[in-house]
């Protein structure tokens, strides 16, 4: 009985550990998607503008002027276009926008008179989404115009940036 006690324990134990562990196999897969872009098509551009006073002009993304103060804007409007970019990536990928978040400051050529453009607003906004791989990004802002400020050109040899980044 003993040895049969025995020889029931010693069988117990072997397959005991038999039971004890499994293997799974796996595979590994990567996608590499494309690079997100983004080219500049067409500037930023205020037109022209006449000032009696201090105010703003406020350029939509849709290429749209409104004032503020006294800021007029003549009948000869002059250059007068929303920033516009082309993104690139992935068809149907969605991406996040980043606008300026500070002041942008654009000079008067031949001069030291400053203006600050700022609260930049884009379509779409916040988050767009890749079409054939492509989309456009329409970028706004808004110019604000001191009370006495010299007639003249203004500009800014430095760029603005404008990021996307794939969500």
């Amino acid at each position: 009985m003993k040895k049969l006690l025995v020889l029931a324990f010693m069988l117990f134990a072997f397959t005991a550990g038999t039971f004890a562990q499994a293997t799974a196999s796996a595979t590994g897969t990567a996608v590499i998607v494309a690079p997100i872009g983004i080219s500049n098509d067409v500037d930023m551009s205020f037109g022209n503008i006449a000032v009696a006073g201090a105010g703003t002009v406020v350029l939509d993304p849709a290429g749209t002027r409104t004032t503020t103060g006294s800021i007029t804007l003549p009948a000869i409007t002059g250059t007068v276009t929303d920033a516009q970019f082309t993104v690139t990536g992935n068809d149907t990928y969605t991406f996040a926008i980043t606008l300026p978040s500070t002041d942008y400051t654009i000079t008067r050529v031949a001069g030291t008179e400053t203006m600050n453009i700022n609260t930049f607003t884009s379509n779409p906004s916040g988050t767009g989404t890749l079409t054939g791989g492509t989309a456009t990004l329409n970028v706004g802002a808004t110019l604000n115009v001191a009370a006495c400020q010299v007639s003249g050109t203004y500009n800014n040899a430095t760029v603005f940036d404008i990021t996307v980044n794939y969500n």
